[in-house]
């Protein structure tokens, strides 16, 4: 079967290599253009790009699929189907006219619960106990288009944002083969259970820790690694990447005064009062720092009970 690949990090280079295994003809790989990244900001290929070179692909990075040439272009392939994955581009309407097969697009979600751009992150926010994988026919709206598949996951206590993205790609890749393999038939989405996963800011990454202990300890797994969940020490910024709630934070624990401050500090972790409980931080990096286990960054920075994190 004879397809375009569109996609650009890592969760879509899974899905590509796995088409390559099960022997499909990728006639083109789309994905978007260098962006700058690192210290340096140098211009960096996107995962599947680099995927596409090792494997000597035909390769285009267009900044807009709007161009009439480009699109002549994916004609001139008379592709069987084109497989969307996190690419990060609109596909006009006349582009996802074009494969015979339409579009697929793999979603991390179990649509349509968590339509849109975050929805790995917004689960874990929300505390849901499962997620998945959608392959769905795609349309010219966000998300919306029939579902040929899905496929569920636990979240596991501990899944922050990277691990489960690392799972869900593994599960996306097996299901796109699958559905190519298998060409279910499409089942019209339920628009009244609709959910929206609305694109992260930095500004949510702030801790709040006037917050149940709960809601935060979620609040820093969604956010790990990008873009890390944030308070501040002494003025200083502080990324939190992993942490538990912890219990009462005692007597006064909810009190407004306590929220914030250090309750604890062990080799066992920095436990901080929050609105309801306490969290146990156990992984934590200043700015400009490393990331460090609690009990190395105590070595080096002494945090007495009652000294303040946050505004």
């Amino acid at each position: 079967m004879r397809l375009i690949f569109a996609g650009t990090p890592e969760f879509a280079a899974t899905a590509l290599e796995a088409l390559l295994a099960a022997d499909f003809e990728v006639a083109l790989v789309l994905t978007q253009p260098d962006r700058p990244a690192g210290r340096g900001l140098r211009p960096r290929p996107s995962a599947v790009k680099a995927l596409a070179l090792a494997h000597d692909l035909p390769l285009a990075q267009p900044a807009s699929l709007k161009d009439a040439a480009l699109q002549d272009q994916l004609c001139a392939i008379e592709p069987a189907v084109m497989v969307v994955a996190a690419y990060g581009l609109i596909l006009p309407a006349a582009v996802l006219a074009i494969p015979l097969r339409g579009c697929l697009n793999i979603h991390a979600s179990l649509l349509p619960r968590w339509r849109g751009a975050a929805p790995i992150q917004r689960a874990l926010l929300a505390g849901d106990s499962e997620t998945g994988i959608t392959i769905m026919q795609m349309d010219d709206r966000l998300d919306t288009g029939a579902i040929l598949l899905q496929e569920k996951i636990t979240i596991n206590d501990d899944d922050t944002a990277q691990t489960l993205q690392a799972r869900l790609a593994s599960l996306g890749a097996r299901c796109i083969v699958r559905a190519l393999h298998e060409n279910p038939l499409p089942c019209a989405q339920n628009d009244a259970a609709a959910t929206y996963a609305a694109k992260i800011s930095k500004a949510e990454a702030a801790i709040n820790w006037s917050c149940s202990a709960r809601d935060i300890c979620r609040q820093i797994r969604a956010f790990n690694p990008v873009p890390g969940a944030v308070t501040s020490l002494n003025g200083v910024a502080l990324k939190i990447w992993c942490a538990h709630p912890a219990g009462p934070a005692g007597p006064a624990g909810t009190a407004a005064g306590r929220r914030g401050t250090v309750v604890s500090a062990a080799a066992d972790g920095i436990v901080v009062a929050a609105g309801d409980g306490a969290v146990c931080i156990t992984e934590l990096q200043k700015a400009g720092g490393k990331r460090l286990s609690a009990p190395v960054f105590l070595a080096g920075s002494a945090l007495a009970p009652g000294t303040r994190l946050g505004p």
